[in-house]
């Protein structure tokens, strides 16, 4: 394996490399951490004593390069995603690529042809999918427990831009991440609608920037850092916010914010059927909220503790009730990269998915330039 980018998601991929063989024992491939890239000196220094990759480089050109390495983990700022995706997927190395895949739907359409072209895998970090009751939330769904599914809300509402001092990091420069809070967190929601609910067919839908100057930084930044630099513009959106009509006929609303004061990570969603409704919240990530069976009215949402035979749940945890973690669900994502390797199938979100995403928050934000109704139908 090799990582390109030693950041936050670049620490989680490692660490979910060391860990995934604990957990599940049975996977034909066995990950060896052989070259880590990233311009700053100290974190390769980091990853090479904290996770013992053999090798480390400045320059992602030379994790290519080695022959030793047969699969990567890109976990670089946005804008180097699609550049060092086709390469990746050229050298013929299997590819676990964190979102949005690229600044904009033609960058992940690109990554993703690179990929199928060249015969690899790809997996995207679509890491919400893999909570065990998000598992059980599409099974009831699939099953037919709460009827026909009329309408949900799906939220991404986090702080850590929230600070007015907050740094002035490659999050807010077009350039760098191309969107926002769209690329950022809607992504996740507009991936987990289409997951629960299939796809979705048409957005209308406003957003807005909140804070248009932030500090510059002295040197690279962490996601939560505050500065107190020069003031300069911050070129994408705080917010956004959008109706949805699914392919269904169901009906929906998806919210993603980084500048929501008291919400961290206030991730979920709430979706109503005919018969019966759901409910979950990311920071009680064991937990579904349920009511089945009909009854219409006066009904309550059960707390259902999820546990072994609810998505991959039996292999961190014995009994329901034990908390699991964020980190967890990125060992499940390695895990599904390294069987997608063996045999060819996917296992847990794909390129293609990443693909979906990326329209539809282009939609989302060719409706907020237009005032109408965008299709995604075509």
């Amino acid at each position: 394996m090799g990582v390109i980018g030693l950041g936050w998601m670049g620490r989680v991929h490692s660490q979910s490399y060391l860990r995934v063989g604990h957990h599940f024992p049975d996977l034909a491939l066995a990950p060896r951490l052989v070259t880590a890239a990233d311009p700053v000196a100290a974190l390769r220094e980091d990853a090479a004593r904290r996770y013992g990759f053999a090798r480390t480089t400045v320059d992602w050109a030379g994790v290519l390069a080695d022959a030793e390495v047969e699969a990567v983990s890109i976990t670089t700022p946005t804008d180097l995603h699609v550049e060092v995706g086709v390469a990746a997927a050229r050298a013929g190395k299997h590819i676990w690529i964190e979102k949005p895949v690229g600044r904009d739907a033609a960058e992940a359409a690109a990554v993703q042809s690179a990929a199928a072209e060249a015969g690899v895998r790809g997996t995207v970090g679509f890491n919400y999918r893999s909570a065990p009751a998000v598992a059980r939330a599409r099974e009831l769904i699939a099953a037919g427990h709460l009827g026909t599914v009329t309408h949900a809300r799906f939220r991404f509402l986090g702080d850590y831009a929230a600070h007015p001092m907050g740094a002035l990091s490659w999050r807010f420069v077009r350039a760098t991440s191309g969107s926002g809070v769209l690329g950022d967190l809607m992504s996740h929601a507009a991936d987990l609608a289409r997951h629960l609910l299939g796809p979705l067919d048409a957005v209308v839908a406003d957003q807005a920037t909140f804070i248009p100057e932030r500090p510059t930084p002295s040197g690279a930044t962490s996601h939560y850092a505050i500065a107190s630099g020069a003031l300069g513009p911050v070129e994408n959106e705080d917010w956004a916010a959008c109706l949805v009509r699914f392919a269904s006929g169901a009906r929906g609303s998806l919210e993603a914010s980084r500048v929501s004061v008291t919400d961290q990570n206030n991730y979920g969603f709430e979706i109503h059927g005919t018969e019966g409704a759901l409910a979950w919240d990311f920071r009680r990530m064991g937990e579904l909220r349920v009511s089945t069976g009909g009854g219409y009215q006066n009904l309550s949402l059960a707390a259902e503790h999820v546990g072994p035979g609810a998505g991959e749940f039996a292999a961190f945890q014995p009994g329901a009730g034990i908390a699991m973690s964020y980190d967890d669900l990125k060992v499940i994502e390695a895990a599904g990269f390294l069987r997608s390797i063996v045999d060819g199938a996917a296992h847990g979100p794909v390129l293609i998915d990443a693909v979906h995403a990326a329209r539809a928050t282009a939609a989302m934000a060719e409706s907020f330039r237009t005032g109408a109704w965008i299709s995604l139908s075509t």
